[in-house]
Parts: C-alpha cells; structure tokens; sequence
C-alpha cells in the first residue's frame, strides 16, 4: 500500500505526511488515525461530499493513517491527499504522481485556500518533487524560486490532471518588483520636528528602535506611520523570511518590496504580540519581522507584556512554548514607541499647562526606564509647535523634503551596510553582536576620550554605549563617510537624552 504524500506544519516548518487509506468490507464507516486534531476528523465529511460530486459513492469500513503516527496532524491542508488517497484505494485513480499535495475541500469539490504554502513549496523544493496546490495560493507559490508547482480550481480538474486527461501546466516562476513603499502620511506633510525626522531617518537606515515622547497634538503618530513610506525594499532573503511567516497564517503575500509596518493596541493580549495558542501561531512582533512594530501610547501597555518583548528584541528570535510544543519564529522588528512625557500628557507643553503633581511625574518617568529603554537606540521629544510657530511655517516658503527624497538616502546607506557585513551574515547597522562592535567600529583618540567622558555624564550603560556606536555608524553611513567621527557620534549621544539623564 503506497501512501499519499501531504503537508502538516509546525511553526513555520513544513513536515511530510504520508496518507494511507485502506478500505474492507462492513458498514461503512471513516476513521483517522495519527494524531489528528478536530479539523482533521471532520474532514471526514468534506471529503466524502467531494467524492459524491464526482460520483464516486464510498462504501465499506475506510481507514486513514497519517503517518509518522506521533507527530501532531493540523489544520485542513490534508483534505486533498486524503481524498486522493480514498480514490485511489476504489480504483478509481490507478497510479497517483509521487508530489506533494496540499487544500481544503469545499462540499461540491472545490479547492479551497489553505495556509503554509509557501513552507510546502520549500519543502517540495528540497525533496525534490512537485507541489500540488490550490489555485487561490498559486500566487504566492511561485514567488518561491525552484519548485515546480501546479494549481487546480477543484477536485475533478485535479485528478484529470492526474490521469492525463488534461495537460498540467507547471506555475511560471512570479518576479518581485521594488514599487515604491506606501505609507497613510508623507514626511512632506509633517510641519516642522526637524529633529524627530532626522531620528525617524537613522533608525530606517540602521534598523534602529525608536522612541518618540511628546504632548497630544505633536505628530508623534504621524512621524511613526510616515516610516513606512522611507523604509528601504526588503531583500531577497528577507522577502522569503516575511513569506513564511505570512503564510504560517494564511495571510495573502504582498507582490512588492515593502516591508511589514503593525500597529498594536495597548488592549492587545501578550499571546497575541508575542505568539503562541493550541496551533503555536506567531503574534504580531514576528508579522513585523524585518519592519517596523509600532506601539502607540506606550505607557499604557501591560508590564509583563513590554517585558515580554525584551528578549525578542535583543536576540531577534522568539521561543513560544506551550504544553503541545515549542517553536521558534524570527522577531528581527525596529520598534518604534509613543508615549506621552506625563500621565496628563502636557508636562513642557507651550500651550497647555501639566496639571500633575511630581510624585506622578516621578512615577511616569518609571514607565519610560528600564530594560527596555536601555534596548532603544533613538529617544527624541516630539514638542508640540504653537499655533504661531505652524504659520511661521508655512509662510518660509521652501518645500520640506518629500519621502520619496528621504528613501532613497535611506536605501543607499542600506546597501553600504549590506556589501559591509554581509560577510558575517548581517544586513544593517543594528544586528551588529558586541564582538564586532569592538572589532570593527573603532574611533580616534579625540573621539574615544569625548565619548568617555560624555557616557559617564549621562550614566550610560555598557549595552548603550554600543547602541551608540552602531547609531553613530549608521548616521555615517546616511552622510558617505568611511570612519566614525566625533560629531557623529555627539549626534547619536543626543539621542539618549532622554533615558540617560
């Protein structure tokens, strides 16, 4: 008895399956074997409503086994080999091609959609053999480059396929175009915060972690949403990374370059950011692998939730572990916050006045220290601008740079990081580990000793002086400059103001 073979998924990992059905004689009766989860037992009924519209009426005891026996089977993904392995043990189908095959069945045969194809493709491309799948994710299949794959909009057309009655035609492989990133606001748009831009700049080109911290009304959102139009075009490693993760979750993958940009709620729950749930789903800061995570009203978020972050945020990895397993997604986010400088918001506002007492000052600022601070290369204050100053403005007469203007500096210093480390397997400024921050990033004597004395002034940590020295490299590279010097790095100092003092 030769199985079927089939796809299950762990994590973001494909697995094979093999599908084995026998049929005897008896009342007739379906049962499946091998760790299935409940999706998988109700396939029953879908597949046996499928054969019906071809004309096939099953009869006798049937058995399904979903081999290896002791890995845990989910999701619908096996509804397709199952059936085909039911039409197969009736005679129905003599010889069925060795491939992978993976769908959902609707009641009247149809092929539905199913997450993890992109892992299935990987998998097929690594054994060797075809990937049969649904033509709702042909789409996304043939951004993966080397697999041969084939698509069918339903059962009957599948197994004719199968037969021979009709040419099967493999997916031509889709090309990636760099369309220019879009974003709800251009930098073009944001009256005055030169500073806030400029912090907003660095940390695009260096994958930085940014925090912005200003009264209601600043254009701390603005400044954050408007990233997503300068950020640079995912490569093509980091293309295939964002894939995976994406079809993990049955999310349609996105023809472009542009990289991920989530936006999370302080009312999020931490399995939800982080990832987890019976299936191991990944959460929200690994959707926003390789772009931007964005935590609006920072201060309001749970502790152990921003605690929770830490460890994906300085590794670039996630474990999640539940009683059913534990998997590992990539997290390589730039995390950028906003956050008010008060409980009231308005502490240094021009216009408003702060009405809290300095016991609740004291106790915001707790909020905006710690760990995870230590972990934020860029920390700028966004003041608000008065009624006045937005006139003044607007009457200055020279146009503000564009996001268009600001990506392509931002793509150039990228690709000088990129040809410098991509030796060490790195692609930005911000992945540099702590041994070839001392290796590579060395400074002047001038510039060594005026960055002693200006960390022990603002109490800087050992992890934040080499946060500011990846920063100071980054805004080097936005300038074209070979070697690090003093008024970059007086630069990057200026952005830890706000945590240091």
């Amino acid at each position: 008895m030769s199985g079927i073979p089939g796809v299950t998924l762990r994590g973001m990992e494909a697995l094979p399956v093999e599908v084995e059905v026998e049929i005897t004689g008896g009342l007739f009766a379906i049962s499946i074997v091998g760790m299935p989860d409940v999706a998988i037992r109700e396939s029953r009924e879908r597949v046996k409503a499928a054969l019906r519209s071809l004309g096939l009426n099953l009869k006798g005891k049937i058995a399904v086994n979903l081999a290896p026996a002791d890995v845990p089977k989910e999701g619908a993904l096996l509804d397709l080999p199952i059936a085909l392995g039911m039409i197969k043990a009736t005679g129905a189908l003599k010889e069925c091609p060795k491939a992978l095959y993976m769908g959902e069945l609707a009641l009247d045969g149809r092929l539905r959609r199913v997450r993890g194809a992109v892992p299935a493709a990987f998998l097929a491309r690594k054994m060797g053999i075809p990937l049969y799948i649904p033509s709702a994710n042909a789409e996304e299949v043939a951004l993966v480059q080397g697999v041969e794959a084939y698509c069918a909009d339903n059962l009957a057309e599948l197994v004719m396929m199968l037969r021979g009655e009709e040419p099967s035609r493999p997916l031509p492989p889709a090309y990636v175009p760099d369309l220019p990133a879009s974003a709800e606001t251009d930098f073009a748009d944001i009256k005055g915060q030169i500073q806030a831009k400029r912090a907003a700049e660095i940390a695009a080109a260096g994958h930085h972690n940014l925090l912005l911290v200003g009264s209601p009304g600043s254009g701390k959102t603005m400044i954050a949403k408007a990233m997503a139009g300068i950020l640079p075009p995912l490569t093509d490693d980091e293309l295939v990374e964002t894939m995976m993760i994406r079809s993990t979750l049955g999310m349609e993958t996105k023809a472009g370059r542009e990289r991920p940009f989530r936006t999370v709620h302080f009312t999020a729950s931490t399995v939800s950011i982080c990832g987890g749930g019976n299936d191991l789903r990944p959460g929200e800061v690994s959707l926003a692998h390789r772009g931007v995570l964005f935590l609006d009203e920072y201060t309001e978020f749970r502790r152990d939730l921003t605690e929770s972050l830490r460890a994906p945020i300085e590794d670039g990895e996630i474990h999640v572990s539940r009683a059913t397993g534990s998997v590992t997604y990539p997290s390589r986010v730039l995390l950028v916050l906003a956050a008010n400088p008060c409980a009231c918001g308005y502490l240094g506002d021009p216009v408003t006045p702060c009405k809290c007492s300095a016991t609740e000052i004291e106790r915001y600022k707790r909020k905006l220290s710690g760990p995870i601070m230590d972990r934020i290369d860029l920390q700028i204050a966004v003041p608000r601008l008065t009624p006045q100053e937005l006139l003044r403005i607007d009457e200055n007469g020279k146009p503000p740079e564009t996001s268009a203007v600001i990506r392509e500096r931002v793509v150039r210093a990228r690709k000088i990081q990129l040809e410098r480390w991509q030796e060490y397997g790195l692609t930005c400024n911000a992945e540099i580990p702590e041994k070839l921050v001392k290796k590579c990033l060395t400074l002047d004597d001038d510039t060594r000793s005026y960055l002693a004395t200006m960390a022990s002034k603002i109490n800087l940590s050992g992890r934040g002086l080499s946060r500011v020295l990846k920063v100071a490299r980054t805004i080097a590279d936005l300038l074209g400059e070979e070697s690090i010097q003093k008024k970059h790095v007086a630069e990057a100092l200026m952005y830890r103001q706000i945590n240091e003092r």
